[in-house]
């Protein structure tokens, strides 16, 4: 019996594998970071 190395965590998430969730949040992270630029940036 193998035992898990690691705790995955909460099985909640809005989205179907952790693919898209990363994909999802580094999209998320990256708008964030463009809307900071436009604002500090004036």
């Amino acid at each position: 019996m193998s035992e898990q190395k690691f705790e995955r965590g909460t099985s909640l998430s809005i989205f179907v594998s952790d693919r898209r969730e990363d994909i999802g949040s580094l999209i998320f992270a990256l708008l964030i970071a463009i809307g900071i630029v436009v604002f500090v940036g004036q």
